[in-house]
């Protein structure tokens, strides 16, 4: 399901680094866009530019050309400060490394992205134990990560990430340290979410199993798109 309007527009983008004297240029011209309620993957190689498109589209950098939009605010304009505000407030992330806290239970660990995003102290035990039970850990909510296996610590990642109810969830190669079967079970998890959260989830991945849950796969090649 989509409606009119995107919910990030990415438009003739370009992200180049200074590397010594030269310049070494990532992307080189990317459009894109993402609706409400959508699951969109970024497929190709490593240093094809994934992971710079999901940063740029997180608000982590700015583009060097090119604007993009969320929720038709213009993105690459604005200041750290209130690129971060957005950030804590309607955009998740996920990692491949998982990014949790060893120290804290999963519950602890989905429960500190509602007081990051100044979620009233009243939400949380509600909020938290929903988003535990969607990822299928309502058993396992008060072990700590490394009583845990990597698909589990992948749910709580998941959990954390859209705790805080954001619009738009990025994912950088989140089924890359799990075996197929756990990887089927997280890209479920993500079509749960995308149907029940009102969320858009765009991730990368270099697994061709995966691809055929997502609405849209974009194929990046050396900075651009080679179909989509």
């Amino acid at each position: 399901m989509t409606t009119d309007k995107p919910l990030l527009t990415v438009r003739n983008v370009e992200r180049s680094f200074n590397v010594g004297s030269s310049k070494l240029k990532v992307l080189k011209g990317i459009n894109l866009e993402l609706y409400p309620k959508q699951l969109v993957m970024l497929r190709g190689r490593s240093g094809s530019g994934k992971t710079t498109l999901m940063n740029l589209m997180g608000g982590l950098d700015t583009p060097t050309e090119g604007e993009i939009f969320f929720k038709e605010r213009p993105f690459h304009k604005w200041n750290d400060d209130k690129r971060t505000d957005i950030r804590r407030k309607d955009i998740g992330f996920i990692f491949q490394a998982y990014a949790l806290l060893p120290l804290l239970s999963a519950y602890e660990n989905v429960e500190l992205s509602l007081r990051m995003a100044n979620v009233p102290r009243s939400e949380w035990k509600a909020r938290v134990t929903a988003c535990l039970g969607l990822v299928g850990l309502a058993k396992r909510m008060h072990h700590r990560p490394f009583e845990l296996s990597g698909g589990e610590q992948q749910r709580v990642a998941i959990a954390k990430a859209i705790a805080h109810r954001p619009s738009l969830i990025l994912a950088d190669e989140p089924t890359a340290e799990l075996d197929s079967q756990m990887a089927a079970q997280v890209m479920q998890v993500f079509k749960e979410i995308v149907a029940t959260e009102d969320v858009t989830i765009c991730m990368t991945t270099h697994d061709p199993t995966i691809m055929e849950v997502a609405d849209h796969v974009y194929e990046m090649v050396d900075g651009v798109f080679v179909s989509n």
